[in-house]
């Protein structure tokens, strides 16, 4: 299998299916942060230590298939474009920090890219499990399974009351990320989006754009994620996030229907300005692109539009980014040729459905 395939196809196989409250939720991810006993955490690592590391790791899972999860790769940071990782980081199967920083770094894929194993990132191993749709309990058996291979092949840095030890001390004791990506667009419209965000962050869960800490929520996708990481058990953890996005749920699906109810003809005529703009116009940019394939997102699920299907949706949001465009039509563009590039992509896709 070569390492292009996860590069040159926007969309990863494992969005391609549907999942619970797909209309809503767009995909379910846990990350494990864990750290090898008696060495540096990677900020601190030599080259030969952060080598060791990569070591002791990678053997773990080799190219063989390993059940359902099928083959898996080794892809090495160091042996990657600048571009390739950029695209990685788009796509979710790397984080940023990794892609800045690849001391050492390698990412650990299956085929259909719903497993990312991050090596030498800011911990030395990071367990990513993402299923589509509301599917946390789901994404946790299958890291927690991926966890207890790599625990009886090596020995994790642990402590008996702080638990997992990590880099950053936001993630020691389970070491778990829990995390749920929402399209949230009605929300926003109806101006509930910051009441309900303000009670999220009171009950121990945070909210980030859709490329975690730091980055901004665009196209009305939010990422919550749960704060705590000490002090409770995985179960506790996961359950309250599961609760709390099925709550979400339920305040966006009534937003939906009031909007429909009381505003139907100005949120038709919204989800078909930007159906239209999104199809004809000459030059877009990455924002203005989120945001009218979000409205067109919910014109599809409210019924006002027959198509394109959310996959196509889904394909759009990844492709549309600075670093497949680059991928796509050539690399090294200024502002304004992503801009005018973008919105080639978006009429040639779009047209289609027409």
């Amino acid at each position: 299998m070569s390492n292009l395939r996860f590069t040159e196809q926007a969309l990863s196989d494992w969005m391609r299916s549907g999942g619970d409250h797909s209309e809503i939720v767009i995909s379910s991810r846990m990350r494990i942060a864990r750290n090898l006993q008696h060495l540096p955490f990677p900020l601190l690592a030599t080259t030969e230590q952060s080598e060791e590391v990569l070591a002791q790791l990678a053997p773990v899972f080799p190219g063989e298939a390993a059940g359902e999860l099928g083959t898996f790769e080794l892809l090495k940071l160091d042996e990657l474009t600048e571009l390739d990782k950029k695209v990685l980081v788009e796509k979710h199967l790397i984080s940023p920090n990794l892609a800045n920083d690849s001391h050492g770094g390698a990412v650990i894929l299956n085929e259909d890219e719903s497993v990312s194993i991050m090596i030498n990132e800011e911990d030395h191993l990071r367990i990513q499990c993402l299923f589509p749709g509301l599917h946390v309990r789901e994404a946790w058996e299958r890291a927690t399974a991926i966890d207890d291979i790599f625990e009886a092949a090596v020995n994790y840095a642990f402590d008996d009351t702080r638990g997992y030890l990590t880099s950053c001390p936001t993630n020691v004791g389970t070491g778990l990320r829990a995390s749920v990506m929402v399209h949230l667009p009605a929300l926003v419209m109806t101006h509930q989006i910051n009441r309900i965000l303000a009670a999220v962050n009171q009950v121990g869960l945070t909210v980030r754009g859709i490329y975690g800490e730091g980055s901004e929520a665009v196209g009305n996708i939010f990422q919550i994620s749960n704060q705590i990481t000490l002090g409770q058990t995985e179960s506790e953890i996961i359950e309250n996030l599961h609760s709390v996005v099925a709550q979400i749920i339920e305040h966006e699906g009534n937003a939906r229907q009031r909007l429909l109810a009381d505003s139907a003809l100005r949120i038709t005529d919204r989800v078909m300005r930007s159906y239209g703009i999104l199809s004809y116009a000459a030059v877009m940019e990455l924002k203005e692109s989120a945001q009218r394939l979000s409205d067109v997102r919910l014109g599809v699920d409210l019924g006002i539009l027959e198509g394109p299907s959310i996959s196509v949706l889904n394909e759009l949001n990844v492709k549309t980014q600075p670093g497949f465009l680059e991928k796509l039509f050539g690399d090294e563009m200024t502002s304004t040729e992503r801009d005018m590039f973008r919105a080639k992509l978006l009429r040639e896709t779009l047209g289609k459905q027409l």
